[in-house]
């Protein structure tokens, strides 16, 4: 298949490109910005039609959730429209299209892990944004596959194990929010998730994806500090009203994965284990 990616290189961009060295039975056409420009209509149905795209994977978004509260209109552009756009172009070729979104769709007041069904309920211009892309790709095209995940980091780019440890080596003290409740997940299982969809034949629907387990921010940064060996900072629990932000988070974003592991045959590696592995990149690098 000739497969079409975007949001490059970003952290599922980046590691999606690693594990196309180990399925070179597709071609793949990886692109952002500078190559392609996602909330231009006419580009992207010309990329796939010059191209002869069979699928896409958007790995593309804004995904600044503070900043998206006063940049609203760049942030529908890219999370809400450029969806709609991608999916329209490749259903011209009834191809299919996996869009990545997020535990943000949920306003986190569950006590229960989040199923594919529950009730979306986006509490940020972010949150609703993305949710906004979802119903459009699935809209546009009938082979849309919506993976929802959460609290992604790697060892590409900005995120928050990265910044953890360098404040754990800067900083004598900090201050972690210890009442909101998630799973992180290493982009790299995600992005052996999606390759798991491609390869048997995507199933449209939405699904949820992130590695299993249940944690605190608070949690993972103790977590993250003994695994990197950083003994010299103290972290202390804060309450999400010590450190307010312009958009509101989930208290409570623990996402079900029974659907994913059910129709694809796969196992989901446990929180910790892929925080090792992607720690230890880290350190090696």
């Amino acid at each position: 298949m000739n497969i079409l990616i975007t949001g490059c290189n970003g952290q599922l961009g980046n590691e999606m490109q690693l594990l196309e060295k180990e399925n070179p039975q597709h071609t793949y056409f990886n692109t952002d910005v500078a190559e392609l420009d996602i909330t231009d209509q006419a580009a992207i149905e010309k990329m796939v039609m010059d191209h002869a795209i069979d699928g896409i994977v958007n790995c593309a978004a804004y995904t600044a959730v503070d900043k998206a509260e006063d940049n609203q209109e760049l942030c529908r552009k890219l999370n809400s429209l450029a969806p709609g756009y991608l999916a329209a172009a490749i259903a011209k070729r009834g191809g299919w299209m996996i869009q990545i979104s997020t535990d943000y769709v949920f306003d986190g007041t569950n006590h229960t892990p989040y199923t594919e069904d529950a009730p979306t309920c986006p509490n940020s211009v972010y949150g609703v944004t993305k949710l906004e892309g979802e119903q459009a790709a699935q809209k546009a095209c009938e082979k849309t596959m919506v993976i929802r995940t959460a609290w992604l980091y790697s060892t590409f780019g900005n995120n928050f194990v990265k910044t953890m440890i360098r404040l754990g080596k800067e900083k004598p003290e900090l201050g972690v929010i210890f009442d909101q409740i998630g799973t992180p997940t290493y982009a790299h299982d995600l992005a052996v998730a999606i390759f798991a969809a491609i390869n048997q034949g995507v199933v449209p629907g939405v699904y949820h994806f992130s590695n299993e387990g249940v944690i605190s921010w608070y949690d993972f940064t103790k977590a993250i500090h003994r695994i990197a060996g950083i003994t010299t900072c103290h972290v202390r629990p804060l309450h999400t009203s010590e450190y307010p932000t312009p958009a509101s988070r989930p208290h409570y974003s623990v996402l079900d994965k029974t659907k994913i592991k059910t129709v694809y045959g796969i196992e989901v590696p446990y929180w910790e284990e892929s925080l090792e592995v992607c720690v230890r990149k880290l350190l090696n690098d």
